[in-house]
């Protein structure tokens, strides 16, 4: 009786529908038709670690040659491994969920077997129309059994005459829309990734040099200078780009058995750009092949390959389950990635030139994500400035101990001053520079100006001498102000200028994220930096005015409306004209231009008939 169930309970065994299962499992488990290949060379594989386990004494050499044949649209999977007496065809090959090499994983304790869950050969009929297997048991040499199903649901085992040597042969008949499958150039694309960790040499057609015959720098010892090998390695596997520099990855004593390769991938990186490309393999068969999540996020120019024998596959041996093992190799990556940085900046200044070069934008944003990285980072990563790339440390000796950095993409009078000063600013704009400069700007207990905001403008813009009168100001304002802009008294140089208007780019910034189709402009991973940047901004002031009380022209109007002149109104109109052309002509207008110029002349004629009079 079933543990929950009452007694008595009329019970019934649940019928399954095999022809809806095989259908199910061997068209719909697997993403894509390839796994088929990489399932059966991994029988194949593990045939042999059988017949090694079973007949120690067996000297012949392993082998397994796959051939394909696109005239007859068939591909055949051979080994010289253990092979099946006819009882383990009916009990494991014919048996959905049944597998003997679990069974002896877990009776021998040997970690070469890499089958797991019994389902590997029903992936023959993702592909195949029909599917017959040639075998003879090293236990009956004398024997050989032909196994042929279609579709998977019934099948026929016949005797026929042994095999020279014991081994198996897989013979799939493609379905038509397969059949490029037997073309032999595709199936060495496709098993030189599959099997490039496999130790049992996979030929294809009649070659005779192995696809997998590529030395693995992390099993082998080395001669000669060990990142030469890592780099020939991250050459021949990369996909993509080309290595900037390689470094490997080693086991976490008490928490991962991993290792492998991370390399620096040549290949244009731009904030948020995604180019991590992770290949993970359990007992030396590619499992995941698209395994980024397990690299950091903000590495998004990183390739690389591991293996793992505490990995756990799904039922696909697609993915792999998100348990703490997961998680371990997750923060061992990280670690790798940043030990190997480090590694290169410190014997490799050359790769480390072009690592800087290359992937700037992107390493500006790492540095925030990891102390370490912007420990690193910090005096070598380049910063788009007004004079080009340069360094913080460039930045902070230009501008004399400070650091200058503009908010907006456009500039303003503000940044023409420093211009003039030859004063480099940062780009405030781009992605990461701003709050990666705040965070080096703490390391190194400098001084940062952000052109455009309310504290960096004080830097340029002075208290005056003395303050107005609360009633002096609110006239001004209303004679000079549109609306969203604030007055602000104070003194600056040119004297001549008499107030120039600068917009607040912190406010800017909020409402260009704030809009709702940030989201698709622009990347998540800048978004979400600008967004924990602006949230302190509450908007509402769009522009300052700056009105210089050192300018002759504002002291004379002053003392115009303190002596109640009747010019001073025409005067105050003449400076608001003026500073509606200077902010157009700075690309942030806030008035309207034609209004300006007309009112130019209207207070010119006002002047004029004034003094007439």
């Amino acid at each position: 009786m079933s543990q929950g169930l009452p007694p008595g309970e009329n019970l019934r065994t649940t019928e399954v529908d095999l022809g809806g299962l095989v259908s199910v499992l061997a068209t719909h488990l697997y993403s894509t038709p390839l796994v088929a290949l990489r399932e059966l060379v991994q029988n194949a594989h593990d045939s042999h670690t059988r017949r090694r386990l079973e007949d120690p004494e067996c000297a012949d050499a392993p082998l397994i040659r796959v051939r394909g044949d696109a005239a007859r649209r068939t591909v055949v999977i051979e080994d010289t491994g253990a092979g099946l007496t006819e009882p383990e065809i009916h009990a494991y090959l014919a048996t959905v969920g049944t597998g003997y090499t679990r069974m002896l994983r877990d009776l021998t304790g040997n970690q070469d077997l890499i089958g797991a869950f019994g389902l590997g050969f029903l992936s023959a009929f993702s592909v195949a129309d029909e599917v017959t297997v040639t075998t003879t048991s090293h236990r009956e040499p004398g024997l050989g059994h032909r196994y042929r199903s279609r579709g998977g649901e019934q099948y026929g085992v016949d005797p026929v005459d042994p095999r020279p040597a014991p081994g198996t042969a897989v013979e799939l008949l493609l379905k038509a829309e397969h059949g490029h499958l037997a073309d032999e150039d595709a199936l060495r694309e496709v098993l030189g990734r599959y099997c490039v960790l496999l130790p049992i040499p996979v030929y294809v057609g009649d070659d005779e040099h192995p696809v997998n015959d590529v030395p693995v720098p992390w099993r082998q010892n080395v001669d000669g200078d060990p990142h030469t090998a890592r780099m020939a390695f991250a050459s021949a596997f990369g996909r993509r780009f080309e290595p900037l520099t390689a470094f490997p990855v080693t086991p976490v004593e008490g928490t991962t058995d991993a290792v492998g390769l991370l390399w620096v991938q040549d290949g244009g990186t731009y904030g948020s750009t995604d180019n991590r490309d992770l290949a993970v393999y359990l007992r030396g068969m590619l499992l995941a092949d698209d395994a980024r999540d397990l690299l950091p996020g903000w590495a998004g120019f990183i390739g690389g390959v591991v293996e793992s024998s505490r990995l756990t596959p799904t039922a696909s041996r697609e993915d792999l389950q998100r348990d703490e093992h997961y998680r371990a190799l997750q923060k061992a990556l990280a670690d790798a990635v940043v030990d190997g940085l480090y590694e290169t900046a410190r014997l490799h200044p050359a790769a480390w030139r072009r690592i800087l070069a290359r992937h700037g934008q992107d390493l500006l944003g790492a540095a925030l994500c990891d102390d370490r990285l912007l420990t690193l980072l910090a005096d070598d990563v380049p910063v788009p400035t007004s004079q080009g790339d340069l360094t913080a440390g460039a930045l902070r000796a230009a501008g004399r101990g400070a650091l200058h950095v503009a908010l907006g993409s456009t500039g303003g009078f503000e940044e023409m001053l420093y211009r003039a000063m030859q004063v480099p600013i940062a780009r405030g704009d781009r992605y990461a520079v701003l709050p990666f400069l705040r965070r080096y700007a703490q390391l190194k207990d400098c001084r940062i100006v952000e052109l455009g905001s309310e504290s960096g403008n004080r830097e340029l813009f002075r208290d005056p001498a003395e303050p107005l009168a609360a009633e002096e100001t609110a006239w001004l304002t209303a004679a000079l102000a549109d609306d969203g802009e604030q007055l602000v008294p104070a003194r600056f140089d040119p004297p001549g200028l008499p107030l120039v208007l600068v917009p607040d780019r912190e406010a800017e910034l909020k409402a260009r994220i704030e809009d709702d189709r940030a989201d698709s402009r622009i990347p998540f991973a800048a978004l979400r930096l600008a967004r924990a940047f602006t949230a302190r901004t509450d908007g509402t002031v769009k522009a300052r005015l700056y009105l210089n009380l050192a300018s002759p022209a504002v002291q004379d109007l002053l003392t115009a409306y303190r002596a109640g002149h009747t010019g001073s109104a025409t005067a105050a109109g003449l400076l608001r004209s003026l500073k509606v052309i200077m902010a157009a002509a700075g690309g942030s207008a806030n008035g309207d231009l034609t209004a300006a110029l007309t009112g130019i002349g209207t207070a010119v004629a006002a002047l004029t008939w004034s003094q007439g009079e």
